[in-house]
């Protein structure tokens, strides 16, 4: 199974430098937005996108996300309308590879099959499901691997020699490393024991290793870059939508806009890590 995350990686990596990843919620602030703030994304520099799937209790999160959450839900973003949202990109891009990322819980009110055959149809490459450990990989990561969608698992600071094995024995596509313990959006993390644990993972793996939580800006990518295979930016971002909108949820300036802004000194940033160099 080869999907658009394998192809992009392997072309990043002809290249000499890391990807980076690019995280938004879906629906937020309303369907249309973000699907501009999505068609905004490849073109800004993204590699790779991480399309968020709301949901009411999303504990890995950190108030940042957790908001975009709501203000999501409330204007009537779905899991159906979050689909619909990656297929309407798939009209005008079908090489970016797209990661949904989220909970277990609306996935399996959906129905596992119904959502693999959905989302392979919308042109979906690959899941990051959070809250699904591996001892649960029947549940969701097996019947994905084989509908041919990539299953992206989690290593933190905390998954030590004992657990790693079984963290990465279903994993394809990337390594997530959750560069420090805590929600989204926490404080970065020490770029010394950082790419310690990434060379830690590559021991352990062929997959590329990116690493996500903290980074919010273009000098933090460069930085984290140097140690990885892809760097993976998300409260940033939604962050810069929340700064676009008023207290009563209208837009005082073009969310798509200031997230392009971001991503294009993300982007500059982490095309100056000499990935190449550093190995």
């Amino acid at each position: 199974m080869t999907t658009r995350i394998d192809r992009r990686f392997e072309a990043l990596k002809a290249e000499g430098r890391p990807a980076l990843v690019t995280y938004f919620m879906g629906g937020d602030p309303d369907f249309e937005t973000s699907l501009r703030i999505m068609k905004a994304l490849p073109k800004a520099g993204s590699d790779v996108i991480e399309l968020g799937m709301p949901f009411s209790d999303p504990m890995a999160d950190g108030p940042v996300i957790q908001l975009a959450g709501q203000r999501s839900l409330k204007g009537g973003q779905t899991l159906v309308r979050t689909l619909q949202m990656a297929s309407a990109f798939r009209e005008e891009d079908d090489t970016t590879p797209i990661v949904m990322m989220g909970y277990y819980n609306p996935i399996y009110v959906y129905g596992v099959d119904r959502f693999l055959t959905d989302a392979k149809k919308a042109g979906i490459d690959g899941l990051i499901i959070v809250d699904l450990p591996p001892e649960m990989d029947e549940e969701l990561c097996l019947p994905a691997l084989k509908a041919g969608l990539n299953f992206i698992r989690l290593a933190t600071p905390t998954t030590d020699e004992k657990r790693l094995p079984k963290v990465l024995s279903n994993t394809s596509g990337f390594v997530y490393y959750v560069s420090m313990t805590g929600i989204t959006g926490s404080a970065i993390a020490s770029s010394g024991p950082v790419a310690e644990a990434v060379a830690r993972i590559k021991s352990h793996t062929d997959l590329p290793v990116c690493i996500g939580f903290g980074v919010k800006t273009a000098e933090q990518a460069q930085v984290f870059g140097q140690a990885a295979d892809g760097v993976v930016v998300g409260s940033a971002i939604v962050d810069a939508v929340a700064g676009c909108l008023a207290d009563d949820g209208s837009q005082t300036s073009d969310p798509a806009e200031a997230v392009a802004d971001l991503v294009r000194q993300l982007a500059e940033g982490v095309r100056k890590s000499r990935l190449a160099e550093v190995r």
